[in-house]
């Protein structure tokens, strides 16, 4: 397991949380409370045999307001919260890099130590997305409006082009790829390989050109 840079705490964390408005940082509390239940709730229950009002009772809220949270049932283990904490850092690296190298330094330094916190849950969330039918469908889908949607609006602001140009979306579902790569590598091995290190090597091979 990857050892978290000697820089990087659970303050430093915190104060990335804490650079977010009060709103959004009370949604993404809720949203972490939701999915929390809801995934103990699979591991106890499974999947297909816990509902959306069996998940909203645990986490004390009524059904629609899990649904403001997450439109559909599958999204409570696809999506996380992480995105818009992506989104701040990167916009705050050194105007000099290059978005590869922006996502790279991103990567470094805030992976490993969610990845130290949250290797557990995100093994579980992984796996069932792999494992359960109606998750690897959503899973594609969602992409297009989760994270890729917001990798492909940082790097159009950083280089001045319109978030729904084609090299943007290359771009971005290039980066998608890596990730998804280094996730299958990781699970394949049953959690052995080191994951955050895995990311930073394939990004380091997108940014060369990806060379055989």
């Amino acid at each position: 397991m990857s050892t978290p840079p000697p820089e990087l705490s659970l303050d430093r964390f915190a104060d990335r949380l804490q650079g977010l408005p009060l709103r959004e940082r009370k949604k993404l509390r809720t949203r972490r409370a939701i999915q929390d239940h809801a995934l103990r709730l699979f591991t106890e229950h499974g999947y297909d045999a816990t509902t959306v009002e069996q998940i909203s009772a645990a986490a004390e809220i009524s059904p629609s307001t899990f649904f403001r949270y997450f439109p559909t049932k599958e999204d409570v283990v696809i999506e996380d919260e992480y995105d818009p904490i992506l989104a701040e850092m990167f916009r705050a690296q050194p105007p000099e890099l290059t978005p590869i190298e922006a996502l790279r330094a991103v990567f470094r330094d805030i992976f490993p130590f969610v990845f130290e916190n949250e290797q557990a849950t995100m093994f579980s969330r992984t796996r069932m997305m792999i494992e359960v039918p109606a998750l690897r469908a959503r899973m594609f889908d969602s992409m297009r409006t989760g994270t890729l949607a917001v990798v492909g609006e940082i790097v159009a602001e950083r280089v001045g082009l319109d978030p729904g140009d084609a090299r943007i979306q290359a771009f971005s579902w290039a980066v998608m790829g890596v990730l998804q790569s280094a996730l299958y590598a990781w699970l394949d091995s049953d959690g052995a390989v080191d994951l955050p290190a895995l990311v930073d090597q394939n990004l380091e091979f997108l940014a060369a050109g990806l060379p055989l």
